[in-house]
């Protein structure tokens, strides 16, 4: 998409701009991250935006793998794309979802992992990510589904993608976006 977007993650807020449970890790995180992320974009005015790609629920599903207990409930999971979508609407840009891609739980949940992850939450918080953004009118990017299609080689270790595979998606979401946004 060169010549026709510029691209930027989140990256790292000067910290005198960042309210002080803000975590600046370069990854958005959870949906109540993303939340807050995107409050301080507005309360700080740091940056302006024709599209804001979004994407939130692998960390969310972070299960403890004693109590059970998701990092984030589905139905908090839930209320925070309601606010991230009416969030965004007060900006002068567009939304586009991405489908939270999917997790290899007999990978990820071996060893010595804090926490685990399960593929039956991946399909479970996409249903009512799809459920929101289609009562919004969200566009949505299903890059779980495409990710599923690319075979079994997808891992380089629990649950991020070999190179390879990621140039996949980022062809299918720069794909998207141009259908989506008509370029």
């Amino acid at each position: 998409m060169r010549g026709v977007f510029e691209y930027s993650r989140k990256g790292r807020l000067e910290e005198e701009t960042l309210k002080s449970d803000y975590n600046t890790v370069e990854n958005g995180g959870d949906s109540r991250l993303v939340l807050n992320h995107l409050q301080n974009i507005r309360d700080t005015s740091i940056l302006s935006a024709d599209v804001f790609v979004v994407n939130c629920g692998l960390h969310d599903i972070k299960t403890d793998p004693i109590t059970q207990k998701k990092q984030v409930a589905i139905t908090e999971y839930e209320q925070n794309l309601i606010s991230i979508i009416k969030l965004i609407a007060t900006f002068p840009s567009k939304m586009v979802w991405v489908r939270t891609t999917p997790c290899n739980e007999n990978i990820h949940n071996i060893g010595q992992m804090e926490f685990h992850r399960f593929s039956s939450d991946c399909v479970a918080y996409n249903s009512v990510a799809d459920r929101v953004m289609n009562l919004k009118g969200i566009p949505v990017i299903d890059l779980y589904s495409f990710t599923c299609n690319l075979g079994d080689d997808l891992y380089c270790d629990h649950v991020h993608f070999h190179d390879f595979i990621r140039q996949q998606q980022a062809a299918y979401i720069a794909g998207c976006l141009s259908g989506i946004l008509g370029y």
